[in-house]
């Protein structure tokens, strides 16, 4: 048995998988918000419990907001601040009793998709998230591929490619730099936009929803959300190439942008044509604990 928790800024999701990929338990709890002792507790009884109800131990995959530096081993670059500078594989081995694997969300998105998911098929994958942040993950040959400093993946941080006047230098973002592309597509942003059009301030999935239903104003800001997307995956295009591209998080709900972004990033990219797929998560936001589950392969055992 195989046991996959994702760590969320509001919720912790737990599954247990058998080695089918079948589902075995699914529990979800609210996430002790910025109560790192909290959190680390609150994981364990959710492993558990689990374990009590099936009556049998197994491993545990982690999937993270940020990622372990590889120099300190402790975790760096998460939204969730509460966790940066903490050694969470460390304390969740302990709590447990047993070897953890942690890796980044969007990694264990990322790898969800490339075993049994909307990217099962093919050889190389890049798993976006968009959301209230931007993420990714790189998978070839269904094995993550995290690089040498922990960060492959990490495109929201860059700026965003062929910037518009209005979009340099950009928005502040979180990680001290301005214009990256998580501050100019994720769901903060559409909201950020709308209200810079009209005044009107909207969730992204009241945009959206809006935009659907026709208005036109809402329908402007998701055109500039999809200008945008198809740059930034060019980007990723012209550096990985993948044979699939998957988007998850709330904004992957847009069923425009499947149809809008892939001749948009032809137009960008340095090539004569880009045949690569752009589809939506099989396995919606329950796509990131499948992932951390994956983490330990069939046959290997934490001890």
């Amino acid at each position: 048995m195989r046991i996959g928790i994702d760590l969320g800024g509001t919720k912790i999701e737990a599954i247990a998988l058998d080695d089918r990929g079948a589902v075995m338990r699914r529990h979800r709890v609210a996430t002790p918000a910025g109560n790192y002792r909290g959190i680390i507790d609150a994981i364990a009884e959710l492993v558990f419990s689990i374990e009590r109800e099936l009556g049998q131990k197994g491993t545990v995959g982690v999937g993270s907001p940020g990622a372990l530096s590889l120099r300190t081993g402790l975790l760096k670059n998460s939204n969730s601040t509460a966790l940066n500078g903490k050694p969470l594989d460390v304390d969740l081995s302990r709590a447990l009793g047993r070897r953890i694997r942690l890796e980044n969300d969007a990694n264990c998105f990322a790898l969800s998709e490339a075993i049994g998911g909307a990217a099962r098929e093919v050889d190389t994958v890049f798993g976006v998230i968009l959301g209230t942040g931007v993420g990714g993950g790189l998978v070839v040959n269904q094995r993550l591929v995290s690089g040498r400093n922990a960060i492959a993946g990490e495109w929201g941080h860059n700026p965003m490619p062929w910037p518009r006047a209005d979009e340099w230098p950009g928005p502040p973002c979180y990680c001290g730099k301005t214009g990256c592309i998580e501050t100019l597509i994720s769901g903060p942003a559409l909201t950020r936009e709308l209200d810079a059009r009209t005044a009107r301030t909207m969730t992204a999935q009241e945009i959206a929803a809006a935009a659907k239903g026709g208005d036109a104003a809402c329908q402007a800001v998701v055109t500039i959300l999809e200008d945008r997307l198809a740059r930034g995956l060019a980007l990723v295009v012209n550096i990985f190439d993948p044979d699939r591209i998957v988007l998850g998080g709330g904004l992957s709900n847009i069923n425009r942008l499947y149809a809008k972004v892939p001749p948009l990033i032809s137009r960008y990219a340095f090539s004569d044509g880009v045949d690569t797929v752009v589809m939506r998560a099989a396995f919606g936001d329950s796509s990131g604990v499948r992932g951390a589950a994956w983490l330990w392969p069939t046959g290997e055992k934490a001890g």
